[in-house]
């Protein structure tokens, strides 16, 4: 299958997130780049605060509870998870082929022209992944 490499400089994590879960599941190992600088539409605080109940959700030892990561790349990747069908191999291979890379990553110069770029009209009030991970610390 096809590899695609999304770049995620002023993309909303949504729409994107939605394309790179379709093409997940179509098959195409799907990588993308600049992951600190994707947008989320509405309140940063209102959403790292939402994380941050989640986090707290479970009691007891650290092996219990949803965990959420604290690194841009790894975040994005578990967003993403979320709306594919884990339980089902197809979903489990699907996550398998999704990378994420803060900045440029470790991808090969040639590699680098065939980047797919997200255009989309920004959002009122809009923050970016690297603004929420700084909360979540």
């Amino acid at each position: 299958m096809a590899k695609l490499i999304y770049d995620g400089a002023d993309a909303v994590f949504g729409r994107l997130a939605s394309i790179v879960a379709k093409e997940l599941l179509k098959g195409n190992s799907v990588d993308i780049i600049n992951c600190e600088e994707i947008i989320v539409s509405g309140d940063k605080k209102l959403f790292a605060k939402k994380i941050m109940a989640k986090r707290e959700m479970g009691s007891g030892g650290s092996m219990k509870g949803p965990k959420y990561i604290r690194v841009a790349d790894r975040l994005v990747k578990r967003m993403i998870r979320g709306m594919l069908p884990r339980d089902r191999m197809k979903g489990q291979d699907a996550i398998r082929r999704l990378k994420c890379h803060i900045k440029s990553g470790d991808l090969a110069e040639n590699d680098m022209k065939e980047i797919i770029k997200m255009d989309h009209k920004k959002p009122m009030k809009y923050s970016t992944i690297k603004e929420i991970v700084g909360l979540l610390k």
